[in-house]
């Protein structure tokens, strides 16, 4: 036989079943239905239903048969007008049998206290004919001990068989002989050495792309302003599971689970809450920052966030789920920033206040998720397909109650651990150090032209100061500012010859037994006398000076020779030619008034000679 697809809706008369079978005869179908049991049977499709609420048979019911689209619509009346049946999108649940819904024979799931007062009438609905498989004594069973994990702490020595695939879907090593507290120690410790301050504060100061994917809303956004309008305008605690909607892959998968009971003492439940929202708060993570599309680090981030799945821990306060998630964001994903552990929150908290029906729709997209990632889908067995069974039976008011736990719960940077507080104020200091550094170094360079100017200008007024002095202002002034230029345009060419120069009057330079130029620039080497200077009068010359001085490369040595020129021209004395000689006997000052090449030497003088 086949279960067909099939959906549920109501209003306050009429349950409406609707069933596709498309290869059945229209002709050939069974209905029954009484109380709460619902029965449809068309060859080769059956369908059992234990439904949430009764119905009766009063003349009222109705079926029809749409031969396009190959679905059955029946209509049947409510026992109570006006009562709302709770779980109409819990398939799984609906397709159990009766008896193993009730399950009061076996162990009692909600209070084991109550057990003992059960009755003799109760006793003997149990069911004894229950799969048993022969005892075989192996290797696991001989292990010292073996610590549970996975759905309410149910199994263990699961990872024994699978060695091979371990590193790749959880971090913790042998986690059959570690023990929960352990398993806690060895998580924060990789914690603490995984987390990067550079990764982190990249992210906080550079949060263009960050702010961007804090933009996107998921689905349960829309829908939760949807009932939250509803609640303010009916004033009405309907269960809000009637605004999500499952799609037909949804459908198909809760119709693939298989029912189970689980038998959950108080602590149990407990970590179990816990654990759901430590998974939901990673899959809202994985979400955001994709914008709600999947890729193929989708189950890494899922995985890699929950340290319910990845190091198989069993919190004991919603502090600690809020903490550890928080902890893992700044540590291993792309985006690391405190605003996406806030916004995972926040969608966390509308995703329960939404209800099971919200909850399931984000374990079953978590199980797809984990399906199509190998070996991801060893979380499935060990979580995610518990989860999705246990969800539908759950209470509305118990997930309610845990919104509003999470929701009165306070998650700090301070509680984080990483000090993240004190990181950030030292990286706004030094922020704020290099921007002074920037701005000190613009006004430098803006002062830079001025001071160029300056020295400009005293190089002017030292070569028309020594003008002066052989002949009218006027003319000198003019032969000195068309000389100075052509010198400041000679000095960049000038390079001695030999090494080994002896630094004087700030930039001059002197050396020994040099007697010509070198021209740079790749020009010829052009003696003293390729200059327009008198023949006479640089044989003179020759015979009086051992070393020739020549100009410095730097714009400053002329400003300082100038200085020196401005500074002596009182006790100059002139000489014909016009060679001056300097009285302080320090030197003798050659100025040649050349209109094709000016030139002003410097030359040292012998004391034998004078």
């Amino acid at each position: 036989m086949i279960t067909p697809a099939f959906e549920l809706t109501q209003d306050p008369d009429f349950l409406t079943i609707v069933i596709k079978v498309p290869y059945a005869r229209a002709s050939e179908f069974d209905v029954y239905f009484e109380g709460e049991d619902f029965k449809f049977y068309a060859k080769p499709y059956f369908l059992r239903l234990t439904l949430p609420g009764r119905i009766i048979e009063d003349g009222r019911e109705k079926a029809s048969y749409n031969t396009d689209k190959g679905t059955f619509t029946i209509r049947l009346p409510k026992e109570i007008p006006g009562q709302y049946f709770e779980g109409l999108d819990m398939l799984t649940s609906l397709l159990a049998p009766k008896k193993s819904r009730s399950g009061k024979p076996l162990v009692e799931e909600i209070d084991t206290a109550a057990s003992a007062g059960l009755s003799e009438e109760e006793e003997e609905e149990f069911d004894w004919e229950i799969e048993q498989t022969p005892y075989e004594e192996s290797a696991e069973s001989m292990l010292p001990l073996q610590y549970c994990y996975g759905f309410g702490n149910l199994r263990s020595g699961v990872f024994q068989r699978l060695q091979d695939e371990l590193s790749d879907v959880i971090d913790i090593k042998a986690p059959d002989q570690t023990p929960v507290d352990e398993r806690r120690r060895k998580r924060l410790a990789a914690e603490a050495a995984k987390f990067d301050p550079d990764h982190y504060l990249a992210d906080f100061f550079e949060d263009e792309a960050i702010q961007h994917v804090l933009m996107y809303k998921p689905w349960w956004v829309d829908v939760h302003k949807k009932m939250t309008a509803f609640k303010g305008e009916s004033h009405q605690e309907h269960d809000s599971h009637t605004f999500v909607v499952f799609s037909e892959e949804e459908k198909e998968q809760l119709r693939k689970l298989t029912n189970k009971s689980y038998l959950l003492d108080k602590r149990s439940r407990h970590h179990v809450y816990l654990g759901l929202i430590d998974i939901l708060l990673a899959y809202c993570y994985e979400i955001c920052v994709n914008e709600g599309d999947k890729n193929v680090e989708s189950a890494w981030n899922i995985r890699k966030l929950s340290a319910t799945l990845c190091w198989l821990e069993s919190f004991t306060s919603i502090h600690d789920v809020v903490v550890s998630f928080g902890r893992r964001v700044l540590c291993y994903p792309l985006h690391r920033h405190f605003g996406l552990v806030t916004r995972a929150f926040n969608d966390t908290v509308m995703i329960l206040q939404l209800g099971k029906a919200a909850v399931l729709k984000c374990l079953l997209d978590i199980h797809k998720i984990f399906r199509e990632n190998d070996p991801a889908y060893i979380l499935n067995d060990l979580f995610i397909t518990d989860y999705c069974i246990w969800i539908q039976k759950t209470k509305s008011k118990k997930l309610a109650a845990l919104s509003e736990s999470l929701q009165k719960t306070t998650l700090t940077k301070s509680h984080i651990g990483f000090e993240l507080e004190e990181l950030e104020a030292a990286a706004v200091l030094v922020e704020e150090e290099e921007r002074m550094l920037k701005a000190a170094g613009t006004v430098s360079k803006q002062q830079l032209p001025s001071s160029e100017s300056e020295t400009s200008e005293s190089e002017e007024s030292s070569s028309t100061s020594s003008s002066e002095t052989e002949g009218s202002d006027s003319d000198e002034r003019e032969s000195s500012t068309s000389e100075d230029g052509k010198i400041n345009s000679l000095q960049g060419t000038l390079q001695e010859e030999r090494t080994a120069p002896l630094i004087d009057c700030n930039g001059l330079r002197q050396g020994t037994n040099t007697s010509t130029f070198e021209v740079s620039d790749e020009k010829p080497k052009v003696s003293l006398q390729s200059t327009s200077v008198p023949g006479k009068l640089i044989e003179e010359l020759e015979k009086q000076m051992h070393t020739a001085i020549r100009l410095s490369e730097q714009p400053e040595g002329l400003a300082a020779a100038s200085c020196i020129l401005q500074e002596q021209e009182e006790n100059r004395v002139s000489e014909p030619d016009g060679f001056s000689k300097d009285t302080t006997g320090k030197g003798n000052f050659l100025e040649v008034s050349s209109k094709a090449n000016p030139l002003l030497l410097f030359c040292s003088t012998n004391e034998d000679e004078d």
